[in-house]
């Protein structure tokens, strides 16, 4: 999913304005409401700073970025349903997919991370924000597990525990096509291509990615695959399916189609169901799934009707 980034520069005619006004009258099409809730989401950028202040007065020479996602203008909020686990030491959330896990240019409101610090406020002391430590990242398009710890004790043991491959980590993952053999192994190494926008494998300067593979079932033209990974690598999955031929459905940047079975899939069809590991203080074995969500099993129900 694109985002639209709009510059604006301020003229002596606009200076003085309010930032909801102002966006409100240039050419972009934004109502002043849906200016405002942009703005409240930390989509407004002026002279490199993120303003999140409706009534912020522009002034004349101020470089006013607007960053669109094309999500929804309302704020994500966690649900009861969305904890798979918490103590006072980590939380294990199940993620929805379409929702960005730490803040980008578009918005800081409403990501995975800001609304950890919403749920963990704690009401009689409101201006504390709660010690949250990012030990994994999921894709904005990947729903399903994922921890964060939430206090000072269990950050370092789960970065430590990331890092030398010791958590657990199962996919669901549906591709176009059918790998060549029903399970198998994928190891290359991975780089940023600026030029393509995409990962990919090259032969120097790249990470290490190790990505396991297993065949579940296939429907029409798709395959189901169960897939693991040892490394982290950021688009590990997506990049490795696609240059087996086996892209993603609705991973269009790697190559995957945005439709399949009459359905319009406006996602990589990726789905974290399975995280394992030792509690990072009281170690002990923990074992999180995550339910299938409504959109994928949505496609995979209407894929196996289509092959009875």
């Amino acid at each position: 999913m694109k985002w639209t980034i709009h510059r604006l520069q301020v003229t002596t005619a606009s200076a003085g304005q309010r930032l909801d006004q102002f966006l409100a009258q240039t050419a972009i099409e934004l109502s002043r409401t849906s200016a405002k809730k942009i703005i409240d989401l930390g989509g407004v950028h002026i002279n490199g700073r993120r303003v999140r202040s409706c009534s912020t007065p522009i002034h004349n020479g101020d470089s006013v970025e607007v960053y669109i996602d094309h999500l929804s203008l309302d704020p994500y909020r966690i649900r009861e349903e969305d904890i798979l686990f918490q103590d006072q030491f980590i939380i294990v959330l199940n993620k929805p997919s379409l929702i960005d896990t730490q803040p980008t240019h578009a918005r800081f409101k409403g990501t995975l991370f800001e609304a950890l610090q919403w749920h963990l406020k704690d009401p009689f002391r409101p201006q504390r924000k709660a010690d949250i430590g990012m030990v994994q990242r999921l894709d904005r398009g990947t729903s399903g597990v994922v921890v964060f710890s939430i206090h000072p004790r269990a950050h370092k043991e789960m970065t430590r525990m990331f890092l030398q491959h010791e958590v657990k980590k199962g996919y669901l993952a549906l591709v176009q096509g059918a790998p060549e053999q029903k399970q198998g192994e994928i190891r290359s190494f991975l780089a940023r291509s600026r030029k393509e926008n995409r990962v990919k494998s090259v032969e120097k300067g790249g990470k290490e990615a190790i990505t396991r593979f297993q065949l579940v079932e296939n429907m029409m033209d798709c395959s189901l695959l169960n897939v693991e990974i040892l490394t982290g690598r950021s688009h590990q999955i997506r990049a490795h399916m696609s240059e087996q031929n086996c892209p993603l459905v609705g991973d269009v940047r790697y190559g995957g189609s945005s439709s399949v079975a009459g359905i319009e899939v406006i996602r990589p069809l990726l789905h974290a169901e399975k995280l394992a590991f030792n509690h990072p203080v009281l170690n002990k074995a923990l074992d999180f799934t995550a339910p299938v969500p409504e959109d994928m099993l949505n496609v995979l129900t209407t894929l196996r009707k289509s092959v009875r």
